[in-house]
């Protein structure tokens, strides 16, 4: 009889686990299966706009002045010291435009969720980025925000994460926080500046529920990568970024020209992990639905491709233009199928947004901040 008893037990806890793992199961939309892509362009990575083109100064300024720079936007700016002192020394009629090649303009942040388009400001400097170059792909820092998700470990609710996301244009934080059941929290911290080639880690930070932190050290004198981790090092590429910089330098780049981004086309990105680096191609998807408390955000979803044969680790990434371009879902799928997912938990429109018809004027405009509402 007590054996009896004890399987009874046994069994009920395990129908008690069964309610309580079915009641907390997210509600989330299932990723798709692998599928076959097609590649319509790759894209690596290359020097970011110094002179953005196709960018029209308000009608009522002369064609040969600058237009004002709007206070709360971010935009990508000269970085170097010396440079940015040869900016502020120069008097002031050399900062009107004298050629293309003699100019460095800061590329445009797309408007806001107001919908009034602002150019960004022109400066006048020499030797930034190749010699008589003075374009290249097109590029525009996210606005700075406190972003909360709500995390899900194989589809069970968890407590809330955060991203911590700020940038004056020069410089760059990223904190990004995960609760994880019986492990603890995972932060992930990066922070950095802005030169020629976009966002440019200084040092990435990983911690692990208790377990000591590892740091990758991007020091950019020597041009070598460092690990606490380990002794080896890395020759440091152009556009070199870390596992969440990554994220943001993709933001950048679409949110510059998001129409750019059309399904098929795959980036490349050089990423450090904590002991090591490699090429990760990034696809676009396409643009998708996400799902949110209260209803649906139109995001692009980007997917990383296997980096090797019988790679199955997966990363998604959603970005959604009513949050400037800024993550509404992440998902890492695992090689064992385990899912570690970041869904946005906030209301679909923020301050400093962009709306999807500012953002994308070939997209048709989906209401205020460019979310939808769904039944």
């Amino acid at each position: 009889m007590r054996w009896v008893a004890v399987l009874l037990v046994v069994m009920l806890l395990h129908w008690i686990a069964a309610q309580w793992v079915e009641r907390h199961r997210s509600a989330s939309q299932p990723l798709e299966p692998d599928h076959a892509p097609v590649q319509v362009a790759l894209l690596k990575p290359e020097r970011v706009e110094q002179a953005p083109a196709n960018t029209a100064p308000p009608a009522a300024a002369p064609a040969h002045r600058a237009p004002a720079r709007k206070p709360a936007e971010h935009v990508l700016t000269i970085t170097r010291p010396e440079a940015r002192h040869a900016v502020a020394d120069a008097p002031a009629a050399e900062s009107e435009p004298a050629s293309a090649t003699s100019e460095t303009t800061s590329a445009v942040s797309p408007a806001s969720s107001t919908g009034a388009a602002t150019a960004a400001t022109a400066g006048a400097a020499s030797g930034i980025g190749n010699a008589g170059a003075s374009q290249g792909v097109k590029f525009s820092v996210p606005p700075s925000g406190d972003l909360q998700y709500d995390t899900f470990y194989n589809g069970v609710r968890n407590q809330p994460g955060t991203i911590h996301w700020t940038s004056d244009g020069h410089t760059y934080e990223m904190v990004v926080s995960v609760p994880l059941p019986f492990v603890g929290i995972f932060t992930y911290a990066s922070h950095g500046h802005v030169d020629a080639f976009g966002i440019a880690p200084d040092q990435y930070i990983e911690k692990r529920g208790h377990r000591a932190e590892d740091v990758t050290i991007f020091n950019r004198a020597d041009k070598q990568i460092a690990f606490t981790r380990t002794p080896t090092t890395l020759a440091l590429p152009d556009g070199a970024q870390d596992r969440f910089s990554m994220v943001m330098q993709l933001a950048s780049l679409v949110r510059g020209d998001p129409a750019a981004y059309k399904p098929g086309v795959t980036r490349e990105f050089y990423v450090a992990d904590n002991d090591s680096g490699e090429i990760w191609p990034i696809e676009t998807i396409g643009d998708e639905s996400v799902r949110i408390p209260g209803g649906y955000v139109e995001a692009r979803h980007f997917m990383r491709l296997p980096r090797r044969e019988g790679d199955r680790r997966r990363i998604d990434v959603w970005l959604a233009p009513s949050l400037g371009w800024l993550p509404a879902r992440l998902v890492q799928t695992e090689p064992n199928g385990t899912q570690i997912e970041l869904r946005w938990r906030g209301s679909a429109a923020t301050p400093g947004s962009d709306s999807d018809d500012t953002a994308n004027p070939s997209a048709p405009s989906d209401g205020p901040g460019g979310a939808i509402e769904k039944p």
